[in-house]
């Protein structure tokens, strides 16, 4: 009976093992977009001895990608060297493998990440009895508080350039080699507790978001984790190359300009429209206060003589077909001006020779529409 728990306890410890050789592999989510190409930018300078560089990267959250400044990070033990996280495109998308400590630098994608890191192992420094020395030729190394150093010049083989992820459409097509498989089967240590300080702080921060600094961070590395504010931290020189917005970020501007013109086009018609239908015809809305200053001068003239056209009284049945004078009772409108020229013969009106003729045009008052009109001949009498 004691020899099922033993048995129990081995697969446990294997099954331990064999999570933390696979830990380090694809995380996250799966981004249908390529991340931006890597930005140019200095190493600060080495802070102390035992710091080690890590490069920056561009890290996901929240719909857009963001800076993770380079760093220098102390080793978690003694031995260890840092492997770089990377993106890579699989099952569709691309999804980011985590960086890792481990006794040899395994397969980061094959990104030339620089200062040592040229896409395939580590040039920047090595262990040299239990301290790490430091390669003069690609780190930013001051002699004169450092002195374990070398100077060995790095000859690159691989393609220069600033793209950041492996496969996919552009990516690098770099395949792991047999000795960095073996190194992803080696004991790893994760990301000490600075470097995830240290990204979550560039993920707090707006600025290092690719859609506002448009691939060129203002903080791109920083001498120690976290110290974005430091006086060595330095600024991205430039982008690894011009940023392009995803598509699906574009705003749909078009739909939403297209319709303004047409109510614009549309305002003055129904300003027409309205005086029209007041006057019920085309031409007076063209200038109706115009029209109206003038014509309420003359309307009391035509309102005083009114009754006099009277005096003619064989011209009856014209005043008969005085609907129209109904409508003159709108002085703005006066739609027959032209007819009252007609009065120009009342000067001989005025005279009224023949005052007898008024009680004639009180029988024809009951067809006008207004009795103020009548009124006037009714007061001139007692005079």
């Amino acid at each position: 009976m004691r020899i099922i728990p033993s048995i129990r306890s081995l697969l446990f410890a294997l099954i331990v093992l064999a999570i933390s050789a696979a830990s380090f592999a694809q995380i996250g989510i799966s981004i249908n977009i390529a991340p931006p190409a890597l930005p140019v930018y200095e190493q600060p300078p080495l802070p102390a001895q035992g710091y080690m560089w890590t490069p920056g990267y561009w890290a996901y959250s929240d719909g857009d990608y963001y800076w993770v400044p380079g760093t220098w990070v102390m080793a978690p033990q003694v031995g260890f060297l840092w492997t770089p996280g990377y993106w890579g495109w699989g099952n569709g998308g691309y999804a980011f493998n985590e960086g890792y400590w481990g006794p040899h630098v395994g397969f980061y994608g094959g990104i030339n990440y620089g200062y040592g890191y040229t896409g395939e192992g580590y040039q920047g420094g090595r262990w040299d009895n239990g301290q790490f020395a430091y390669n003069r030729s690609v780190n930013n190394v001051n002699v004169t508080n450092i002195h374990n150093t070398y100077n060995t010049t790095v000859i690159n083989n691989t393609t220069v350039n600033r793209v950041s992820y492996n496969g996919g459409s552009g990516g690098i097509t770099t395949r792991p080699s047999a000795q960095e498989q073996t190194a992803a089967r080696e004991k790893h240590i994760a990301p000490v507790a600075a470097q995830t300080q240290h990204a979550q702080a560039a993920r707090a921060n707006p600025q290092q978001r690719v859609s506002v600094n448009q691939g060129k961070p203002a903080v791109a590395a920083t001498p120690k984790p976290g110290a974005f504010n430091d006086r060595a931290a330095v600024p991205a020189k430039e982008a690894g190359a011009p940023y392009k917005p995803a598509v699906n970020r574009a705003a749909a501007q078009p739909p939403s300009n297209t319709p303004v013109p047409h109510p614009g086009n549309s305002v003055p018609k129904p300003g027409t429209a309205e005086p029209a239908s007041h006057n019920d015809a085309p031409r007076p809305p063209s200038a109706p206060e115009k029209a109206s200053a003038p014509r309420p001068e003359n309307t009391p003239h035509t309102a005083q003589n009114a009754p006099r056209p009277e005096s003619t009284p064989e011209n009856a049945p014209h005043q008969e077909a005085a609907p129209r004078p109904e409508t003159a009772s709108r002085p703005q409108n006066a739609p027959h001006p032209e007819t009252a020229a007609r009065p120009e013969t009342e000067p001989h009106a005025q005279s009224q020779p023949h005052p007898e003729a008024a009680p004639r045009a009180e029988a024809h008052p009951e067809s006008a529409p207004k009795p103020e009109k009548e009124a006037a001949p009714e007061e001139r009498r007692p005079q």
